[in-house]
């Protein structure tokens, strides 16, 4: 059995900088600071991928089209589009998928799984994503900033809905008249007046 134990959950591990890395999805802990924003990482990997965003660095190249990546993850991701090949297949259904940590995320649905806590309020996710999203309602954490104003978000997809103030971009249309929206709970409250819903 490994012989480093997480405090937080049964998760053990070879070798103890696995372990601290690990524990870092429970506490939250960010060490890593970018110089050039305010955004912060638990891995120092993760840091020097995020740096590559400022300085438009895109090392990983596809042979079949002009795409080019920050990591070699999205690469491979990216190739096997145009290979069409989804290697990673559920035992219990027909679903498959590009990448393993596809694969294993969606074998929690059958299982129930939730091994991702949080150590402030105890909720429990199925996807490590979620629960790094969640931990900055606790932290404060706004990584995602506007590059028009000084506006700051905990989300992506907020900050995306708030560049749509700047762009005038309104991407959710009625199809029964020319009203068009910038979110699509607009729309569907919208679409309410036609059908008196």
């Amino acid at each position: 059995e490994p012989p480093f134990q997480c405090q937080f959950c049964p998760a053990a591990f070879i070798h103890k900088s696995r372990l601290v890395v690990h524990v870092r999805t429970h506490t939250g802990e960010r060490p890593f600071c970018c110089v050039h924003c305010n955004a912060s990482f638990s891995q120092k990997g993760h840091l020097f991928q995020h740096i590559r965003t400022h300085t438009d660095e895109r090392p990983f190249s596809c042979v079949h089209c002009s795409a080019s990546f920050v990591q070699r993850t999205s690469l491979v991701r990216h190739i096997r589009k145009h290979t069409g090949e989804h290697p990673f297949s559920c035992v219990q259904c027909n679903a498959s998928f590009l990448m393993k940590s596809g694969l294993n995320e969606h074998m929690r649905t059958h299982t129930g799984e939730r091994p991702f806590t949080c150590v402030h309020c105890n909720t429990s996710f199925s996807m490590k994503g979620d629960l790094t999203r969640h931990m900055r309602i606790h932290t404060g954490e706004r990584p995602f900033s506007c590059v028009h104003c000084n506006a700051s978000f905990a989300w992506k997809n907020c900050l995306l809905r708030h560049l749509r103030t700047h762009t005038g971009e309104r991407p959710f249309s009625c199809v029964r008249c020319s009203a068009s929206f910038v979110q699509r709970t607009s729309l569907m409250r919208h679409i309410r007046k036609h059908t008196g819903e």
